[in-house]
């Protein structure tokens, strides 16, 4: 078992779903809720997220070999995808764009399903990276444990999401900012990197 390959997929859905950015978004989207109440929210949330992601992440490469697009195809758009997300991140159109999407009156409305299972949590980055991760090794093993790292990010957005108020407090706009910035650059690297495999993967470059 390659523990790097299991790495770097926590990293790159930790990156991607961002539990510490959505923190205040929640906080956003759950205005004059009771903890009890945030709590259901989140964990309904939660749960059809990785409902979602579970089925991409075993039916994707099926339904895109049906169409005819290869997952190194798919590999290559993905990273592109990634890194215009990366790109949000780091000049703040990601969280500006979040923001307004927890505008509203939530008590006259559930967030669970929109916006915060689908696109906060399982947005098209996080729906493509479990596409590319579960390609990166053939076996049911290797299904398992993609999905297991999935499922522990969500467990942290979970917990950020009880601690929610506490930690939007303690790192302030601006340490939301820095938080941001610092897992875009990152994103970046690995959106790269998912293009440079499917260009080998294609047989285009050695």
């Amino acid at each position: 078992m390659d523990l790097s390959l299991y790495l770097t997929a926590f990293v790159t859905l930790f990156v991607v779903i961002d539990p510490v950015g959505l923190a205040p978004v929640f906080i956003a989207l759950t205005p004059g809720m009771t903890a009890a109440q945030r709590r259901r929210i989140g964990a309904r949330a939660l749960l059809i997220a990785a409902v979602l992601m579970m089925i991409f992440g075993f039916a994707g490469e099926s339904i895109l070999g049906a169409i005819g697009i290869s997952i190194s195809a798919f590999r290559i758009a993905g990273g592109l995808l990634l890194f215009l997300t990366a790109l949000d991140m780091l000049f703040e159109r990601r969280t500006e764009r979040r923001e307004n999407q927890g505008d509203g009156d939530p008590l006259h409305h559930d967030p669970s399903v929109f916006p915060l299972a689908m696109p906060l949590l399982a947005g098209p980055g996080a729906l493509a990276s479990m596409i590319l991760l579960m390609g990166e090794a053939p076996g049911i093993g290797h299904m398992v444990i993609v999905n297991l790292v999935m499922l522990s990010v969500l467990v942290i957005a979970m917990a950020l999401f009880v601690i929610a108020t506490p930690l939007a407090h303690a790192l302030g706009r601006t340490g939301v900012m820095v938080v941001t910035r610092l897992l875009g650059m990152l994103l970046a690297a690995l959106s790269v990197q998912f293009v440079i495999d499917g260009l080998k993967g294609s047989g285009l470059f050695p």
